[in-house]
């Protein structure tokens, strides 16, 4: 469950901690509060004291420290098995275009080709050679291609961390 896209307003980010908290704001963290319960990483008396202080809430602020120390307040963080596979189907998307777009400008051209020049010169085979030489391209680099979307991967969730510490 993805926990901090079921608010309006990310009570992670420091400019939203002084945002009042809705009754579905104050519903969510009950439920982190009632799952962490149900998994032993809360007494009875603790869960009852933190519902108590969530219902009783009024900023996203206030919301925050009650959940801090349980696994659902950390930023997810892709393990390299599961970049590995974003990178793979990233890879295999790649792939998948190369060959629609050979087949797609080829149909075209050839349709073309065949009203307008029909036995003349079949100039489509360049365009065709261009589409085919990309993918092979996208083929035989495959291992290159998928390092390449890993480390984009990577930046991509630095920068999104990074920008959610700095408040924006």
């Amino acid at each position: 469950m993805e926990v901090w896209k079921q608010f309006d307003h990310d009570p992670r980010i420091p400019a939203n901690t002084t945002m009042r908290a809705s009754d579905r704001d104050r519903a969510v963290i009950e439920t982190v509060l009632a799952d962490a319960f149900a998994e032993g990483r809360l007494t009875r008396s603790e869960y009852d004291e933190r519902v108590e202080a969530a219902m009783t809430s009024r900023t996203l602020g206030d919301l925050l420290p009650l959940v801090d120390d349980l696994p659902v307040a950390r930023e997810p963080q892709s393990s390299p098995s599961s970049l590995q596979e974003q990178a793979v189907r990233k890879w295999q998307s790649d792939r998948r275009e190369a060959f629609v777009g050979l087949i797609g400008l080829s149909a075209l051209l050839w349709t073309i080709w065949a009203v307008t020049m029909f036995g003349e010169f079949p100039w489509p085979l360049f365009p065709m050679g261009f589409a085919f030489m990309n993918l092979v391209r996208v083929q035989v680099n495959k291992r290159d291609i998928i390092e390449e979307h890993v480390k984009r991967i990577e930046k991509k969730e630095r920068k999104e961390l990074k920008r959610r510490e700095d408040g924006l």
